[in-house]
């Protein structure tokens, strides 16, 4: 699966961003497409997932309630919508995908196959 992550920017706190991650090539009914983010100095977190035959959405404890996975699976494309950000949601964001994935794993950024380039998000106080 290759991934195209767009999207980033620079915003001020409290503003909104909406990430688009494109997919192409070998993704199924079983494709499992995340967001994660690593910050400087930080190690890579999980953010966001969804599973494409589901509309079950999971977020990070961080992010709930303030970001928003969305898809058209017409165009292959998942976003994340993000508002309400705060400076310590800057970072580089990625997309991920897997076709094997379990519940218990889409937490785990070592358990996807496919990443993006990333792009980065970046919110002033």
């Amino acid at each position: 699966v290759q991934l195209q992550a767009s999207g980033g920017g620079l915003v001020q706190a409290g503003g909104s961003l909406r990430l688009s991650c494109a997919a192409s090539g070998g993704t199924s009914s079983r494709t499992t497409l995340a967001w994660f983010r690593q910050a400087p100095g930080k190690d890579r977190e999980f953010v966001a997932a969804a599973f494409r035959w589901s509309q079950h959405t999971y977020y990070a404890d961080s992010v709930k309630g303030r970001f928003a996975i969305s898809r058209d699976n017409a165009k292959n494309t998942q976003y994340l919508q993000m508002n309400s950000l705060k400076p310590e949601d800057t970072a580089i964001y990625y997309c991920a995908a897997d076709n094997s994935l379990i519940l218990s794993s889409i937490r785990l950024y070592e358990q996807y196959s496919s990443w993006g380039q990333g792009t980065l998000v970046t919110v002033s106080s």
